[in-house]
């Protein structure tokens, strides 16, 4: 029974080994570009971190947007925000990254950006 249970496993292995795309180390899955490019070239040649600020900026009426790709990739699945907004005064932490996804939704629904690693939402006054 041990022996075929480990027959059957090594089978299923080389199965899955035999119908799955391997990824070079460092970069994303093929579903992943796809959608960074796609959301890159409806923003004209800018990268989704450029994208994502002016998006912040807009939803919260404020220049003072920080947002930095992982390992500094413009193009990166994983970004981190710095805002200061006065949208911020009386809301909650929860409330104010709310705000934030509120205003990346799209860039999240298309999967151009994957998660979102860090993010500090602060009113000027808390600097």
């Amino acid at each position: 029974m041990r022996s075929t249970l480990f027959v059957f496993a090594a089978m299923f292995a080389a199965a899955a080994r035999a119908f799955t795309t391997t990824v070079p180390r460092g970069s994303t899955s093929r579903f992943g570009v796809l959608a960074r490019s796609m959301t890159a070239e409806a923003g004209e040649g800018k990268t989704i971190v450029d994208i994502c600020k002016e998006k912040i900026s807009a939803a919260l009426g404020t220049d003072d947007v920080k947002v930095v790709g992982a390992y500094d990739d413009p193009n990166g699945s994983h970004i981190t925000v710095e805002v200061y907004s006065d949208a911020f005064e009386g809301k909650r932490p929860v409330q104010r990254q709310q705000l934030v996804y509120k205003a990346l939704w799209e860039e999240l629904d298309k999967n151009a950006v994957h998660a979102v690693d860090s993010m500090v939402c602060k009113t000027p006054g808390e600097k």
